[in-house]
């Protein structure tokens, strides 16, 4: 497993449960607004982890943490993944993943295999936009589409998840992206934040008042949406 960071305690990331985040490395989107480039874009090997000394770390907190979020990049490019979560679920922690939905099969797998109890998965924006938004030239949906159906269907508890700009998001997107989810128990709207590690460049935060209307679009449609 190529691991590049280990966040000890976030009382946010996980739903209900005081967890850590492990960080992986790689991803196969080049979103412009994505704040993790040290994962994605300007990746230094030198910098990973020793999985085992991560593993005893995890090993100590036992007791003091309820669950492990796996967050990248994208974690389901990682072949080791699955040991590395039977070995976590071993402990006795609950796992959350982290994805962008493109490899529903391997997604499957790990929900049936029992290794994943919660799944968080980026929605880049309505169908036609998405490759701009990937930071990508061409985006063939169709493994998109799988998983969204996989965790629509039940499977596993889950949340999706939008990450919204001024220059590639508009209130009429965010209507076309509920319209797409309808089901979803829950709808995330997060607006943009500069962590100063940018994958691209130009990128910047809507106003409150279009954030609050994006909610409004994507609840009158049947999907409820909290703000982040």
């Amino acid at each position: 497993m190529r691991i590049q960071g280990f966040q000890k305690l976030t009382l946010l990331d996980y739903p209900g449960k005081v967890a850590c985040i492990l960080f992986t490395e790689g991803c196969n989107f080049r979103c412009p607004f994505c704040h993790n480039a040290a994962l994605v874009s300007h990746v230094d090997p030198s910098a990973r982890l020793c999985e085992e000394d991560v593993l005893r770390q995890l090993e100590k907190r036992r007791g003091i943490l309820d669950g492990v979020c796996i967050t990248g990049g994208e974690p389901l490019l990682q072949k080791g993944l699955e040991e590395l979560l039977s070995r976590i679920k071993a402990m006795g922690y609950s796992v959350k993943l982290d994805t962008n939905g493109t490899f529903p099969d391997r997604l499957r797998a790990l929900v049936e295999a029992g290794l994943v109890d919660y799944v968080a998965m980026d929605v880049k924006n309505r169908r036609e936009k998405y490759a701009q938004t990937a930071g990508l030239s061409t985006l063939a949906l169709q493994e998109i589409e799988k998983s969204l159906a996989f965790l629509l269907a039940g499977h596993v508890p889950f949340e999706l998840r939008t990450t919204v700009t001024a220059e590639l998001h508009t209130v009429e997107d965010i209507a076309a992206i509920a319209e797409w989810i309808k089901g979803a128990p829950v709808y995330y709207l997060q607006n943009f934040v500069d962590s100063g590690d940018l994958v691209g460049q130009g990128m910047s935060p809507v106003p409150k008042k279009t954030l609050a209307a994006m909610q409004a679009a994507a609840e009158a449609r049947g999907v409820p949406t909290r703000v982040r």
